[in-house]
């Protein structure tokens, strides 16, 4: 099913069953993605919100680490729901397993000497895994494997 199609399908039930929260989840994604076609002149599609979702979410883990210094549960519950709507739109994310085994598979290419070719060897990764896993967490693999 066309995703984008889902979000505007899921925005209608979200209204009818009033939930406030995942309401304003899925309404800020739809004006993100506006924006980026207004801004960018991206068009609106799959992959426009999955790229969207991803930002999403990223935002909303490193708020959570915020709120967990500011110890403020109500605030991290409503945060983790908000990223379980998001979930729903991104692809299946890669098992630990599989990623390794697409890094080792482009340094085999790559053939990386030092940190010198991190940009290199991340330039050939994202779009194998994008959407699919936490860049954060690719970033960090590579690094290690690198030094």
């Amino acid at each position: 099913m066309d995703l984008v199609k889902m979000l505007d399908e899921q925005i209608i039930q979200a209204m009818k069953d009033k939930a406030t929260v995942k309401l304003a989840t899925l309404r800020g994604v739809k004006a993100a993605m506006k924006q980026q076609n207004i801004d960018h002149k991206k068009e609106i599609n799959d992959e426009l919100l999955i790229d969207v979702v991803s930002k999403e979410i990223k935002t909303r883990n490193e708020s959570i680490k915020e709120f967990e210094k500011g110890n403020r549960q109500d605030l991290i519950d409503k945060t983790k729901e908000e990223i379980s709507y998001l979930s729903e739109y991104l692809p299946a994310q890669l098992t630990d397993e599989e990623l390794n085994e697409i890094i080792d598979k482009v340094f085999s290419e790559v053939n990386p000497t030092g940190m010198k070719d991190m940009g290199a060897v991340m330039g050939k990764v994202t779009p194998l895994v994008k959407g699919k896993a936490d860049m954060g967490k690719v970033s960090s693999i590579i690094r290690s494997k690198l030094a």
